[in-house]
């Protein structure tokens, strides 16, 4: 960050905190609060060198900054125990060096979304719940503030003239903003954090949202190169779970990645990651998936892997997948396997308007080997509901098979799932090219049932 827009930040930070519910009593009132940590940080202004500040390391003047507000604290001998003592010299420094009240909510590890509804309604997911929290903004002209900083970091801009906005943040979280006069009751923001350690084929099984025999058939699909879909709804951890299944890709392959905004973490060692361009403020430079993947034939990948298919880039990928490129990972918005079919049937439509029906199936049921479903139950947990080999075509309809599912029978007093992974008895297609590589399913894993 340049020394420039830090001393702004320091300076403009001034009086725009958050505003804090009253304490237990004794305490100061959250008004009594805001107006401490304002003295404060005046007092803090009035103090620095900016001249100082501007050559100083960011990490060196979060240590120097709380430092000297934990003297000053101290010294006013403030009626404040030691944990509201320092709460409160962590959110001077918030406003000044982090994004506000936002920071503790990026700190806590098992928030999952933070949704902001306006300067006084934030709401975060929490092991796949939606939570109300007491966290607030001081009112709508701060929270902009928060949202110009975020935006800033990445070089984008938003404002009345540009009242959307998604972009990445610096540590990878997707970032979405809305403001008015679009958004009627204040600024809306919504972060999709991604955790810093991947969650492995272990931690599903252990979850209970994938059983071992249904996952030792996808790694063995996927060490295949078995061209595999992920279809599911917004947060029922579509992205997770191809996380997981990439994993499986041999190491010594080339992976190219291709998203809208980058959230895949693999692990890999020969891993080229594209992302997708959005047009500039004159409505030009826009760089799209189809684009990319077109790009991408070009650049000799061993595999693709498509974050979402959502468009026109349907037919591209599918192409690929039919021309040698075999082994291609991407995921789908559809709410079952059927679903999946029938939207990859729009988007290529919108591809190749001139196709016919039966034509784009035909395409459709030579690329794709297997469906998976994965889906966000009531209870905030995430599981896959089904394994669906892709067969073939009987007249114009695409023929499916579901070879693994899981079966919802009730909901507890607790009001968790109760429910059975299964599999349908039915031995795929697709175990015969797993034998010829090598890789024998033994017949048990087709007979299973599995309680959770």
């Amino acid at each position: 960050m340049g020394g420039g827009r830090l001393i702004d930040r320091v300076r403009g930070a001034q009086g725009r905190f958050r505003t804090t519910a009253a304490g237990a009593p004794g305490t100061p009132t959250g008004a009594e609060f805001d107006q401490i940590k304002r003295d404060l940080h005046n007092e803090l202004i009035e103090s620095l060198d900016f001249e100082q500040v501007g050559s100083t390391p960011r990490e060196e003047l979060g240590q120097r900054l709380r430092a000297t507000l934990s003297e000053r604290v101290e010294a006013r001998q403030l009626p404040l125990n030691r944990m509201e003592r320092e709460r409160l010299v962590e959110e001077i420094l918030d406003n000044i060096l982090g994004l506000g009240p936002l920071e503790p909510l990026l700190r806590d590890p098992e928030v999952s979304d933070i949704m902001i509804n306006g300067a006084k309604t934030v709401f975060v997911e929490r092991k796949g719940r939606l939570l109300k929290t007491n966290v607030v903004f001081n009112d709508d002209k701060h929270l902009m503030q928060i949202i110009e900083r975020i935006v800033s970091a990445v070089g984008r801009r938003v404002d009345e003239q540009n009242p959307m906005v998604d972009a990445r943040m610096i540590d990878g979280s997707r970032f979405n903003a809305i403001i008015p006069p679009l958004a009627l009751d204040g600024p809306c923001v919504s972060i999709r954090r991604f955790g810093t350690i991947p969650i492995t084929a272990e931690d599903l099984v252990a979850l209970g949202s994938c059983p071992r025999p249904l996952l030792e058939v996808l790694r063995g699909a996927v060490r295949s190169r078995l061209n595999i879909i992920i279809s599911g709804g917004t947060g029922s951890g579509k992205t997770t779970l191809l996380n997981v299944l990439s994993s499986f890709i041999p190491d010594h392959e080339r992976i190219i990645t291709i998203e809208d905004s980058a959230e895949l973490q693999l692990q890999q060692v020969h891993v080229v990651r594209l992302e997708t361009r959005p047009a500039n403020l004159e409505g030009r430079g826009e760089i799209t998936q189809r684009e990319l993947v077109k790009n991408c034939l070009r650049m000799r990948p061993d595999r693709i892997i498509l974050g979402e298919v959502r468009g026109a880039e349907a037919i591209d990928m599918l192409t690929a997948m039919n021309t040698g490129h075999d082994g291609s990972l991407a995921t789908v918005h559809a709410n079952n396997s059927r679903d999946a079919l029938a939207r990859f049937e729009t988007m290529v439509g919108i591809g190749m308007p001139n196709m016919s029906d039966k034509s784009i199936r035909e395409t459709i049921a030579r690329a794709l080997d297997c469906i998976v479903q994965q889906e966000r139950l009531m209870d905030g947990s995430r599981r896959v509901m089904s394994l669906t080999e892709v067969t073939g075509m009987e007249g114009t309809v695409i023929t499916t098979q579901d070879v693994f599912v899981f079966e919802q029978r009730t909901v507890d007093e607790q009001g968790k799932v109760r429910g059975a992974f299964r599999a349908t008895g039915i031995r795929p297609r697709f175990a015969s090219r797993l034998a010829s590589n090598g890789i024998r399913l033994a017949p048990e894993l087709f007979r299973f049932e599995l309680e959770v």
